[in-house]
């Protein structure tokens, strides 16, 4: 036997299957391996939002607004933290790695619903995007609450430090805010069944476990350290009390 002529064959085959995984979105048992993309303050972060906003919803409907102040303050102390592990935090979490040009987003938009494996070690593009404007909306919604003013009892911790016209305007925004939240986070779930079903893709599974099946091509994102996380996370509750204090 020709080992010469066996082990070109063998390479000609590994790439006709790195072609075919390009071509058709196909991969091997051999080509693909569990990657860690998410670290556990990416993932925190994700499910404690979802909690404090369905609290900070839950207690508005029930008028428990001592409750429902709690809850934004620490939704705002969760929103800085991540807006700090934006800049500081593991490879996948930083803006930089996934704030695509309005060109990648449309190229990935264009084969939304071709069916392919996940080669992202992060957000793709379309999906980078909606995270920005999710922490944005987030973020607009926990500071406009600190400014609330409906005129009854419910004055939000720093409603004296502005007119009242300004207070009833900035009333008008949290409001306003809160609904573009929920046509945002609406978006969002729809993405999520949309990937699931049309792309074969489940995206709520690495939320979870932090890791994803990848081609072994691609390479293991940096993880930050998680006593990096825990100091971040302690300026931004700080961050978020003295701004909640009711001066």
């Amino acid at each position: 036997m020709d080992h010469r002529r066996g082990g070109g064959a063998a390479a000609t085959l590994a790439l006709s299957g790195v072609d075919a995984a390009h071509g058709t979105g196909a991969t091997t048992a051999g080509e693909i391996r569990p990657v860690l993309v998410w670290d556990l303050p990416v993932r925190l972060f994700h499910w404690l939002a979802v909690v404090l906003v369905a609290a900070a919803y839950a207690t508005e409907r029930l008028n428990w607004m001592d409750w429902h102040l709690r809850a934004g303050t620490a939704l705002l102390a969760l929103v800085l933290f991540r807006l700090l592990w934006g800049l500081l935090g593991s490879d996948t979490a930083r803006f930089r790695s996934f704030a695509a040009t309005p060109g990648a987003v449309l190229r990935h938009l264009s084969h939304l619903l071709r069916r392919e494996p996940d080669r992202e070690a992060g957000h793709n593009a379309a999906g980078g995007w909606s995270v920005m404007v999710l922490l944005a909306l987030l973020l607009g919604e926990a500071l406009t609450g600190l400014y609330v003013n409906n005129d009854i009892a419910d004055d939000g911790p720093l409603s004296a430090a502005v007119p009242a016209s300004v207070a009833d305007a900035i009333d008008t925004a949290h409001l306003w805010l809160w609904y573009a939240l929920l046509a945002a986070i609406a978006l969002h779930l729809f993405a999520i069944v949309v990937y699931g079903v049309a792309k074969g893709q489940n995206l709520v599974r690495p939320m979870l476990t932090g890791s994803k099946m990848l081609p072994a091509r691609v390479s293991s994102p940096h993880m930050a350290p998680l006593g990096r996380a825990a100091v971040l996370a302690a300026v931004a509750a700080g961050a978020a009390a003295l701004l909640a204090a009711r001066l």
